[in-house]
């Protein structure tokens, strides 16, 4: 890290909140759309299936370009990727917003997933990088978890009052002027570090297999919700996401510059927060 990084950002605290208010907007539109979906079936006329659908576009994108997304923030700079990231979320958002077909809403929803999977490790970064403080990063990044869960119950107050009183396509459309102000704020008071050093290259053979193999994983578990555990295209899935992710993690072995550096999985402490989040994410959730 550079030496410019030993002193605080003065607005650090501003851009904590923009930072935060972005990735609001990433947990508010899943939980909008949860409640939004019945009534964008009936007036788009898709199957439960398309329903289906709708989510896990938005899953498979998201899930399977996370660690690619990770590592193009640190190529092309984290408030770089921050800001594309909000851009692309908010026209994905209107594109969503103005769908006519299922296929449309479904290319949004994709799109969404895509641009989420850049902003979310950019957001994670740009604090880790803003409070060099460990107990001013604790707090922080506290407050933005803090703010980040509230979305998910925030979305679900505010998808039903969208959907009774306006319009299932203000649920896409509302992240339209929450991505503005994040933008605004990515512009004018987010800081970010210049890496330091040779910029490597991208793995691309890591790329490929860590993308294929957490899509695989996705669309497995996205098919046994539908399909049930012993269906065949169940099984095939997960057994190709071990495949390609056990050759993923044999290949970042063998790199120099991996898309994923595997001590960052062996420090223990992170490892156990790993599981940990991966357990409560895998626990089923009771909508009734």
């Amino acid at each position: 890290m550079s030496a410019t990084s030993a002193h605080p950002h003065p607005r650090r605290w501003a851009a904590l909140l923009f930072i935060s208010i972005a990735q609001l907007m990433v947990f508010l539109d899943s939980a909008i759309m949860n409640i939004a979906l019945p009534s964008a079936q009936d007036a788009l006329h898709f199957s439960d299936g398309g329903r289906q659908w709708v989510i896990t576009a938005y899953g498979l994108a998201f899930g399977g370009l996370l660690i690619l997304g990770g590592r193009l923030s640190d190529l092309l700079g984290r408030k770089r990727t921050f800001t594309i990231g909000l851009v692309g979320f908010a026209l994905a958002s209107a594109l969503g917003g103005a769908a006519t077909n299922l296929g449309v809403l479904l290319t949004a929803r994709a799109g969404q997933g895509v641009f989420g999977a850049l902003l979310a490790p950019s957001a994670l970064a740009l604090i880790s990088l803003t409070f060099t403080n460990p107990k001013e990063r604790a707090k922080a990044f506290g407050i933005f978890g803090a703010i980040a869960t509230a979305g998910g119950a925030l979305g679900l107050l505010l998808g039903g009052v969208l959907t009774q009183y306006l319009n299932w396509r203000w649920s896409m459309l509302v992240n339209i002027p929450i991505a503005v102000i994040g933008i605004i704020g990515a512009i004018t008071v987010v800081h970010d570090i210049p890496t330091e050093g040779k910029r490597t290259r991208l793995d691309i053979p890591g790329a490929i297999l860590a993308t294929l193999g957490l899509v695989a994983l996705v669309f497995g578990f996205a098919e046994a919700e539908s399909r049930g555990w012993d269906s065949g295209l169940t099984i095939t899935m997960l057994i190709a996401s071990v495949i390609l992710l056990l050759a993923f993690v044999i290949l970042e072995g063998k790199l120099t510059s991996p898309l994923l550096p595997l001590h960052i999985l062996t420090e223990r402490n992170r490892a156990g927060a790993y599981l940990s989040a991966s357990i409560h994410r895998s626990l089923p959730v009771d909508n009734a």
